[in-house]
């Protein structure tokens, strides 16, 4: 099926009838194949994957659905989704504006907002994606079993099966994940999450607004969400003040901070190579002496 016809489908389901003026293929991350598209009637995002995995925009789809419920931060509008292998897409409304002064001011209030909506348990009930990489999920009551087994534990066998995860590097994660509980905390209140939060995943709307894209979403740990925009930058000091005005971290962030900062460098040691190990090894380092 061609990306028009593809187009036309997801337009026709989203009940925008009108003309096609447009389909341009556009930059739009090492993932998905991005689109601008634009009909008589509005413009559009299309994100397609020949070879997605099961239910890869469903999960997508439900996250933007989650967050936009609690009118706490913008995302983007779906029209529709399709999960058809080989046709798989993601069909969802323009965003495009210039920064304001309080554009950043007002992201990291309204992930802080975000933040203060609570699961009854840490986790999701579905199976999500973290990049490309199938995140299993279940729901627990209990943060460190949750983070230990369906977070960093899961991402450590899968880079143990593929052959990534070998010799010293392999001991000292297996090691860590012994210790996890001189660290993580077992019950913590289960926040809801974006799930997949760096800088290239919010972008700016109308009037300054910020909105939040591609979420991974589950119900879990608030440091590991703001563990991870600390990671490769794309955060000012402004989002981070604004952040803590609204919702105040806890006291052992710091502590705890590599290792949440661990389980997103092993995914992205899993998807990208070695480039990682350095700063995965630096880490493991600290935590694991013996």
């Amino acid at each position: 099926m061609s990306i028009e016809t593809m187009t036309k489908i997801g337009l026709e389901n989203g009940r925008d009838n009108s003309k096609l003026l447009a389909v341009k293929k556009i930059t739009g991350g090492s993932i998905n194949e991005a689109y601008y598209v634009k009909t008589e009637q509005g413009e559009y995002f299309m994100k397609h994957h020949a070879n997605s995995g099961k239910g890869f925009f469903k999960s997508e789809a439900i996250g933007l659905r989650i967050i936009k419920e609690t009118d706490t931060i913008s995302v983007p509008n779906y029209l529709s989704y399709s999960d058809s292998p080989g046709e798989a897409f993601l069909l969802m409304e323009w965003i495009e504006g210039v920064k304001s002064p309080d554009t950043e001011i007002k992201l990291g209030r309204n992930l802080a907002k975000l933040h203060q909506n609570f699961g009854s348990m840490h986790g999701f009930g579905n199976s999500t994606y973290i990049g490309i990489l199938n995140q299993p999920n279940a729901l627990r009551p209990n943060w460190l079993a949750y983070f230990g087994e369906y977070r960093l534990g899961h991402h450590v066998k899968n880079a143990i099966n593929k052959g990534i995860l070998t010799g010293a590097r392999k001991t000292k994660f297996l090691k860590l994940l012994d210790q996890l509980d001189k660290w993580i905390p077992t019950f913590v209140e289960p926040s809801f999450l974006h799930g997949d939060l760096y800088g290239g995943n919010w972008l700016v709307g109308r009037a300054g607004e910020p909105y939040l894209v591609d979420p991974s979403f589950f119900y879990g740990d608030r440091h590991l969400e703001l563990a991870f925009t600390e990671l490769f930058g794309g955060f000012t000091k402004e989002f981070y003040d604004s952040y803590k005005e609204t919702f105040p971290l806890n006291e052992n962030y710091e502590e705890i901070k590599p290792i949440y900062q661990l389980y997103y460098l092993l995914v992205h040691l899993i998807m990208f190579g070695e480039v990682y190990g350095k700063q995965i090894d630096d880490i493991l380092n600290r935590y694991v002496t013996k």
